[in-house]
């Protein structure tokens, strides 16, 4: 409960942009560094320390690459989700500004993961692709995150783009336990989960390593995104603001003409 409630008051004190950019201004270059330090230790423990897998080979070391970047497409996605939900139900500007910069890094991350599975489908599966479950809602999520950069690059109203974009993603989150779930539910080529779940077999620890080290650092990678991403939002909704409120300069020549 205690945690529950210093989230909330986290969340509610960010909420003021100003606070925001004094938060940021600090965050960004933390994250960013820790991104930088995390993916190359983990490339660096992935590529050269890790020993092959028994069954893989050496191709588990495209798993490094392939479930971090599958884990940051469904968190950017849900956090987009969570801060187009404060956006539609509180009109917040800076929530749906959050939500706005969280697509594009995450909608890289899908065609990342996209990309690596069929990398690991090859090898493993003897298929490039498989319209199984799992791959084919990793495939619609993409589809979900050009939807909603769409409807905010085509509307040209932002607060109508914000309402219609939150709309999309609120909707959109119902594939989220999709992807998550595909592999108890449906038969798929996919694993069922090795290390998140109660119960789960687990991984030794030189492949676990890594890949706790790639997790972490894309995770300080889409939080650098993100803050950035919401920095330049700022400047220019600030920039468009103070160009509606400059008053207009009239002279004499143009009353004339």
């Amino acid at each position: 409960m205690r945690i529950s409630t210093y989230i909330a008051k986290g969340m509610s004190y960010l909420a003021n942009p100003a606070r925001f950019l004094r938060f940021s201004r600090f965050a960004t270059p933390i994250s960013g560094w820790l991104a930088f330090v995390l993916i190359g230790a983990g490339l660096t423990v992935s590529l050269f320390i890790s020993p092959p897998a028994i069954e893989h080979g050496q191709t588990v070391r495209i798993m490094y690459v392939h479930v971090p970047a599958a884990w940051c497409a469904m968190a950017a996605y849900s956090m987009i989700a969570l801060a187009s939900l404060v956006g539609f139900v509180w009109r917040h500007n800076l929530a749906d500004l959050v939500a706005k910069s969280l697509a594009l890094p995450g909608a890289a991350f899908t065609v990342l993961a996209l990309v690596t599975g069929s990398l690991w489908g090859r090898p493993a599966w003897g298929t490039w692709w498989q319209w199984d479950g799992r791959m084919t809602s990793v495939l619609v999520l993409l589809f979900i995150y050009i939807g909603y950069m769409a409807i905010w690059n085509i509307v040209a109203d932002r607060r109508h783009a914000a309402r219609l974009a939150a709309i999309l993603a609120m909707v959109g989150w119902l594939n989220i336990p999709i992807i998550k779930f595909s592999v108890n539910w449906w038969y798929t080529l996919h694993q069922p989960a090795t290390v998140s779940e109660p119960g789960a077999p687990g991984l030794p620890i030189e492949l676990l390593t890594p890949l706790l080290l790639m997790f972490l650092g894309y995770t300080a990678l889409l939080a650098w995104f993100a803050l950035r991403g919401t920095e330049a939002q700022l400047v220019v909704l600030k920039r468009q603001r103070d160009q509606k409120s400059t008053p207009a300069k009239v002279t004499i020549e143009d009353v004339a003409t």
